[in-house]
């Protein structure tokens, strides 16, 4: 779905979930597990020698299984195990005459070495059900939004998207480009909260706004459509005793002349790159986020700013401007732009994807979605012009045909 993260990884065994393939997938090799297995045991055998009888530290070996536990897989715990009970068991018993304390000695080292595969076994069964769900959460928000790029007559859509991919951190960015009779409507917006909850209410606002797009000759229209939308969601949630949600959203509307329609529902302003400068587009006319119009007696309208020839916009989400740095320093997007104003749409994608990632160092807490909005020159050359508008992009091909088809 637009540019993603290159990644490398082996196909999965016949029968095997990729989630409990992966939870279960040791931390540390093998050969590196028992390099650390004999020089700890190395280290404890030469200070239980030095101490003698009056402080034994060989039976400390017995923690080895409760911390394989935490980066292993059952099988080498399993072994760690066996390795620790064999060393304990067999350098004591010789230092120890009675059969009770040699009864004691092997219960209490094999308890604690069951005690560490069993925790080694519910870690790993808890890491794949939680891999499960954000899978299917993650899986469930990439097929509610449509594959980048996305072509009509007026615009070429790039895009970068990238869901937070942990169990509590699945958000709601949506995004939707729609050919109407009224030119192409675009909408990027953000649900408030995260779960699966502010999937539904995303969900609910893409499903009206991609009905009014079509329908309403007024973007201010489709704001309302899209706005009674979240209002009847956050009602049966209400019912349902879930959490009400608002959306914020900015709707475009571009119908091939030299400027753009714009209403903005409480979201952060475009950008606008031309002539090598990137500037934010200044909307006057901001209304409340979409499902709080009953808080605000104004009702939305839309406004206009300039779209000239070769210029790009750029929409995006929070996750970008509100990504942090070690010392919790916000994402200078604009200082970042300027350097990047004159590359083309996925060069400066790439650029803004792998400079998000070294500036957070990898952690990020919301999902992040962009969207880099170029003109089509409109030739009559029909689906043929607009494959050659969009170059050798990934995917272009089968985004143009399956809008074709449909």
């Amino acid at each position: 779905m637009g540019l993603r993260r290159p990644a490398v990884r082996r196909p999965p065994l016949p029968g095997t979930d990729p989630g409990e393939e992966s939870a279960g997938a040791a931390r540390i090799g093998n050969r590196a597990l028992a390099l650390w297995l004999l020089l700890l045991t190395t280290v404890v055998v030469v200070l239980d020698a030095l101490t003698g009888d009056d402080l034994p530290v060989i039976p400390l070996l017995v923690v080895l299984p409760a911390l394989a536990s935490v980066f292993c897989t059952v099988r080498q715990t399993l072994c760690v195990a066996a390795w620790v009970t064999l060393v304990v068991v067999g350098s004591r018993i010789p230092q120890t005459g009675a059969f009770w304390d040699v009864a004691f000695l092997i219960g209490f080292t094999a308890i604690a070495s069951a005690l560490g595969v069993a925790a080694c076994a519910a870690r790993i069964r808890h890491a794949t059900e939680m891999a499960r769900l954000r899978s299917a959460a993650v899986a469930l928000q990439r097929q509610i939004l449509r594959p980048l790029p996305i072509v009509t007559r007026q615009v070429r859509a790039e895009g970068l998207y990238e869901p937070i991919e942990e169990d509590r951190f699945v958000g709601g960015d949506i995004y939707e480009v729609v050919e109407s009779p009224y030119g192409t409507r675009v909408i990027i917006g953000d649900v408030q909260g995260k779960g699966l909850q502010a999937i539904g209410a995303g969900f609910a606002a893409l499903g009206a706004f991609r009905e009014a797009a079509i329908r309403e000759s007024s973007l201010a229209s489709v704001a309302d459509v899209v706005e009674d939308a979240v209002a009847r969601h956050n009602a049966f949630s209400a019912e349902t005793g879930d959490t009400e949600r608002f959306v914020t959203a900015l709707l475009l509307s571009y119908d091939g002349d030299e400027r753009v329609q714009a209403v903005n529902c409480g979201h952060l302003p475009p950008r606008l790159l031309h002539g090598g400068t990137a500037s934010a587009v200044p909307l006057h006319r901001t209304s409340v986020p979409l499902g709080m119009a009953d808080l605000s007696g104004e009702a939305r309208a839309a406004e206009w700013f300039a779209f000239p020839e070769h210029a790009s916009i750029l929409l995006f989400t929070d996750g970008v401007t509100e990504a942090r740095d070690g010392a919790g320093a916000f994402y200078p997007l604009d200082e970042r732009l300027e350097a990047w104003a004159r590359r083309e749409p996925r060069q400066l994608l790439e650029a803004l994807q792998a400079d998000l990632e070294a500036f957070s160092g990898g952690v990020r807490r919301d999902d992040v979605a962009v969207l880099v909005l170029c003109r089509v020159q409109d030739d009559g050359g029909g689906s043929a012009g607009r494959r050659e508008a969009v170059g050798e992009a990934p995917g272009a091909t089968e985004a143009v045909a399956a809008q074709e088809q449909a």
